[in-house]
């Protein structure tokens, strides 16, 4: 006999069992209810199975964007100029006419020492300069009457001879006159101490009513710090990997293009600075193996000061083009960096993939992934590779990658942050 149905089966069982004893029939009903449960588990189990959907999933495309690699350096900044500012006579200082700290322009006034006696010396030699003058025009008189003498024989050769080196003996003592008296002024001059260049002078070394020596007594120091100069250490290998890429044309010479370069400080997360590498360095230092190379900064607002901390971030080669995803898009699988995209069953499909620099959210990846993968971008957590889901479109991220115009990363660009090189 043939039964369609589990009820069926366990209702048979039951009618011949419960025409025995009573102990019959108590096992007829336990063989009922268990066929029973049996049936309502594999029918519920069967019908769960059947309303389950497939898990769904955000997908979007890679988009394909120029760049330019970066590596990244630590450096620090240092004063364009730094002048000593030092007496260029001695004397007593008279005054001190800055503040400590403050920011000064060039040819402002910043100390007097007392000018007194250098005054009287440039009295005493102007008096000098008018006493030879007046020697040398009763000198030169005297020699306009010996040649007229000389014709007619009235002074003898060698009189007039004396006459002629009396002449040069009184323009030479004339010229060492007024060179003296412009020493005397000079002198009078370096008693007014002034700013040579632009900056920020530091703190006074000397008080007033101090002795001061010549060319000795440091009073006080001024750095210009604009524009600003940043130092940076390059390593070896990647001096290196620039020499060779110099030689192949595949970037230009740092200096001779003025390369820009942008930089961060410490309190940032963006490069919003930007600077001009104007010098490296002919030998790379021996304790370190690192070139020392250099970054002018515009600083007309005067907020960067020596001694800051930054990152360099220079650009290494020429611009190119790379598939960039959503940064949500990446799993890591110790340390292993990978996506999971669609085939064209819907299945998810396992990638491994090496990450670059990061724009607007968007990460560069290089390995296996082409412009017309489907990457998963939002449900990672849900899917399994081989697994079938449902896939559904993401225009929200889409549009936060920018446009192709606007992909290179600007001075300042508060989204545009960069992993260095490769990481895997």
């Amino acid at each position: 006999m043939e039964y369609d149905t589990v009820e069926e089966v366990g209702w048979t069982l039951w009618k011949q069992l419960s025409s025995v004893s009573g102990a019959g029939r108590m096992i007829a009903s336990f063989l009922l209810l268990a066929v029973l449960g049996t049936g309502c588990q594999k029918t519920t189990a069967s019908t769960t199975a059947k309303a389950t959907p497939l898990p769904e999933v955000m997908i979007v495309s890679p988009a394909e964007r120029e760049y330019t690699r970066f590596e990244e350096f630590t450096g620090r900044l240092e004063a364009a100029e730094v002048v000593e500012i030092r007496a260029r006579v001695g004397g007593y200082l008279d005054q001190v006419l800055f503040k400590d700290g403050a920011d000064v322009n060039e040819g402002d006034l910043l100390a007097v020492i007392d000018p007194r006696t250098y005054e009287a010396e440039v009295a005493r030699m102007t008096a000098g300069v008018q006493q030879a003058k007046s020697r040398l025009m009763r000198l030169s008189r005297q020699l306009e009457r010996g040649k007229q003498l000389i014709t007619s024989r009235v002074v003898t050769q060698e009189e007039f001879d004396l006459m002629q080196f009396d002449h040069a003996e009184a323009e030479a003592a004339l010229r060492l006159a007024e060179a003296n008296e412009k020493l005397a002024q000079l002198n009078l001059g370096f008693t007014k101490i002034r700013s040579p260049v632009k900056g920020k002078i530091g703190r006074r070394l000397v008080d007033q009513g101090n002795l001061v020596k010549v060319d000795d007594s440091l009073l006080a120091t001024i750095g210009s710090v604009d524009p600003i100069r940043a130092y940076f250490e390059i390593d070896e290998r990647t001096v290196l990997r620039l020499r060779q890429m110099i030689l192949a044309g595949e970037m230009p010479l740092p200096t001779e293009q003025k390369l820009a370069v942008q930089l961060s400080l410490a309190n940032e997360s963006y490069f919003s600075l930007r600077g001009i590498i104007d010098f490296t360095d002919n030998a790379l230092d021996p304790h370190t193996g690192t070139l020392r190379a250099r970054a002018t900064i515009d600083n007309d607002k005067l907020l960067l000061l020596p001694g800051l901390i930054v990152r360099c971030r220079m650009p290494i080669g020429n611009a190119r083009n790379g598939l960039f995803i959503p940064e949500e898009a990446l799993g890591s699988d110790q340390g292993q960096r990978f996506l999971f995209v669609l085939n064209d069953k819907d299945e998810v499909v396992y990638r491994r993939v090496s990450v670059g620099m990061q724009m607007s959210g968007w990460r560069l990846v290089e390995g296996e992934i082409a412009n017309e993968d489907r990457v998963i971008v939002s449900g990672l957590q849900r899917v399994r590779a081989g697994q079938k889901v449902a896939p559904q479109p993401s225009p929200q991220y889409v549009d936060s990658l920018p446009s192709k115009e606007n992909s290179k990363p600007s001075d300042g660009d508060k989204r545009s942050t960069n992993v260095r090189g490769h990481a895997g």
